[in-house]
């Protein structure tokens, strides 16, 4: 429950609404996370929006392991309530972000090696396509396979771990969909920060 309430505090929200762009989930694509937040109120605004949904995925976990004394189920669990918060928060009436920053920032304390490698994916397709989209998906999609190899050498992540990293992956690539269709249909924006984006931009 405290993993959930951390996540749902809607930093990209209330940084647009501090910058004056109004309500964020009005502009461009009506997410709240920081890709919209970048393009609709400024890159400054979107990595800070960035870096504090990270941050409260990592404090969600970072509170779950001292309170249980390194719990892998417990810090799993703080993680996904931290996502599930962010992506349906309560406060803004369940229209929230895709959780990839507050997914990465728990998961960092779980595997960091993965979640930095996830992260290399998530710049390498970046770079090559300009499709924050599909960079997300792929990165997210890699997570659960990267954690099995790299948690620990020779020896397998614990199944509580793997079953957190694949059920925060397939959260994350579900949220995604509307983006799926319009890669498909081509019509899906690519990253462009060298201005600010009209209100009417997806």
């Amino acid at each position: 429950m405290a993993g959930y309430f951390l996540g749902s505090i809607p930093f990209g929200y209330l940084i647009a609404r501090r910058a004056g762009s109004g309500d964020i989930r009005s502009a461009g694509s009506g997410n709240v996370g920081a890709t919209n937040v970048a393009r609709i109120a400024g890159i400054g605004a979107g990595i800070l929006t960035m870096i504090l949904d990270a941050g409260k995925g990592a404090l969600a976990v970072w509170i779950a392991m001292l309170a249980t004394h390194h719990s892998a189920a417990w810090m799993v669990a703080a993680t996904l309530g931290a996502i599930l918060g962010h992506v349906y928060p309560v406060w803004l009436a369940g229209r929230g972000g895709r959780g990839v920053s507050t997914a990465a920032g728990g998961f960092l304390l779980i595997c960091w090696p993965a979640v930095a490698a996830a992260i290399f994916i998530w710049l390498v397709v970046l770079a090559a396509t300009r499709y924050v989209s599909l960079a997300s998906i792929l990165a997210a999609a890699s997570l659960p396979f990267l954690t099995y190899i790299l948690y620990a050498p020779g020896r397998a992540p614990a199944h509580v771990i793997s079953m957190g990293m694949a059920l925060g992956s397939l959260i994350i690539i579900l949220k995604h969909q509307p983006n799926v269709a319009r890669l498909i249909t081509g019509t899906e924006s690519k990253l462009n920060l060298r201005h600010r984006s009209s209100p009417d931009e997806n």
